[in-house]
C-alpha cells in the first residue's frame, strides 16, 4: 500500500519564505521530528509495508509525530489535533502540510495503543537527554473526564445479583427451547445462527458479571459509608462531579515537567478525588524518566500525609499546601500558628495569656 508522505518541508509555498524558516532551530518540534524518525517501528509493533494494495494512507511516522507532539502539550482531543494541522505552524511543519481528519487520527491511535505507550516512554527519556525536560521539578494535577455511560446504569450489588439470577433462568429456558427446536428440525439443514434473544441475554449477562467483578475488586461501601454502586456499561468508571455536573467518569492525572511544561506521565483513575494519587503519579513519572525528581508539587487536593511521606526523601522535596492553607481562611484564635515560642522558658505562650 502506498503512503502519502506530504511535500518537502523546505519547498516554496504561498508563504513569503519556505515553511522551514517559520520554525526556529531551537523549537521543540524539531526534537520530536528527529526522535520519531529514529524509532524502529518493528520494535514498536507498527508494520510499514509500501507494497500493500488499496487506498493510500497517511504515513504512520507522520501520524505518530502528530500524536506525540500534541500529547506532550496536553492536546488529547483528535478534533483539536486536526484543527492544529490547519492553524499551528509547528504542526503544519511537523506533518509536512498534510491534513488528516479527526476520525483518521482517532483510528490510528485506537489501532496502535501499545506502540504509543512505548513511544511516549521513550520520548520522555529522549527529551530528558535533549534538555527539553529536566525531570527535577514535577507538577501533578487531575481533571475529570466523562465516561461513555449514563447515570441510569449505576446499580448496587443486590440489583446485579437479582438480574443475573433472572438472566440465568431465561438463558436456561432459551437453551431448552433451542434443544426442542433442534429435535423438531432434525431433518433440516444447519442455519448456523444463534437465536437473537439468546445472544442478547448472553451479552447482558457478560456486562452484569463484569460489574459484579468490579464490585468484588472494590470495597462494598464508599468512604462515606454508602453502599457502592457500579455502572453496568462502564464498570470501572465512578460517579464524579465536574463543571459539567455529576456523571460517570474518570479522573485524568497528568504530571508535567517544570522546564517547558511538557507532560511526562498520564493516567486515568477511578478515584473521584486526588487524595490517593500523589505518590503513584510521581513514582510513575520518575519511572518513565528513569530519574528521581528533586521537587514534587501539587495542589491541596493531593494533601495526604501517608502519600507525601512516600515521595519525600533526602533526594526529593515535596511542595504542597494543606487544605487549611488552600481555603484562604484566616487562622483561628487558638490555631497553633498563634502560639508563640518562648526560648527562655522553653514553652509556648497562649495568645490569650496576659
Amino acid at each position: 500500500m502506498a503512503y502519502r508522505c506530504g511535500q518537502d518541508q523546505k519547498q516554496i509555498m504561498l508563504f513569503p519564505q519556505s515553511i522551514d524558516q517559520y520554525v526556529t532551530e531551537e523549537h521543540p518540534v524539531r526534537a520530536y521530528d528527529a526522535f520519531v524518525d529514529a524509532l524502529s517501528f518493528n520494535e514498536l509493533g507498527i508494520d510499514l509495508d509500501t507494497r500493500k494494495v488499496g487506498n493510500s494512507q497517511y504515513h504512520p511516522r507522520l501520524m505518530l509525530k502528530l500524536l506525540l507532539f500534541g500529547y506532550s502539550y496536553g492536546i488529547k482531543s483528535s478534533r483539536k489535533l486536526e484543527r492544529d494541522t490547519y492553524n499551528n505552524i509547528a504542526f503544519i511543519w511537523l506533518i509536512k502540510n498534510l491534513k488528516p481528519d479527526h476520525k483518521t487520527i482517532a483510528e490510528f491511535r485506537r489501532q496502535n495503543k501499545k506502540a504509543l505507550r512505548k513511544a511516549l516512554k521513550l520520548c520522555a527519556r529522549h527529551c530528558l537527554k535533549l534538555d527539553l525536560i529536566e525531570g527535577n521539578i514535577l507538577f501533578v494535577d487531575g481533571t475529570k473526564i466523562r465516561a461513555n455511560a449514563g447515570k441510569k446504569q449505576q446499580h448496587k450489588k443486590k440489583w446485579y445479583q437479582k438480574q443475573l439470577q433472572q438472566i440465568d433462568q431465561r438463558i436456561n429456558q432459551l437453551l431448552a427451547e433451542c434443544e426442542q427446536v433442534d429435535e423438531d428440525e432434525a431433518d433440516q439443514g444447519s442455519w448456523a445462527k444463534m437465536p437473537k434473544e439468546l445472544g442478547q441475554q448472553q451479552r447482558l449477562k457478560q456486562t452484569i458479571v463484569s460489574a459484579l467483578d468490579e464490585l468484588a475488586d472494590r470495597s462494598s461501601h464508599t468512604k462515606n459509608g454508602n453502599e457502592r454502586q457500579v455502572n453496568r456499561v462502564d464498570p470501572q468508571s465512578t460517579v464524579m462531579q465536574s463543571p459539567q455536573g455529576t456523571h460517570p467518569g474518570y479522573n485524568m492525572q497528568s504530571v508535567v515537567d517544570n522546564k517547558n511544561g511538557l507532560i511526562v506521565s498520564v493516567d486515568a483513575v477511578s478515584d473521584a478525588n486526588d487524595q490517593n494519587q500523589f505518590a503513584p503519579q510521581i513514582k510513575a513519572a520518575e519511572e518513565t524518566l528513569d530519574k528521581k525528581c528533586k521537587i514534587a508539587c501539587a495542589d491541596a487536593g493531593y494533601s495526604n500525609i501517608e502519600h507525601l511521606n512516600k515521595v519525600e526523601s533526602e533526594h526529593t522535596k515535596v511542595i504542597l499546601p494543606s487544605q487549611k492553607q488552600a481555603s484562604g481562611k484566616p487562622p483561628g484564635l487558638f490555631d497553633k500558628s498563634q502560639f508563640v515560642y518562648d526560648e527562655q522558658t522553653d514553652c509556648y505562650r497562649c495568645p490569650q495569656a496576659v
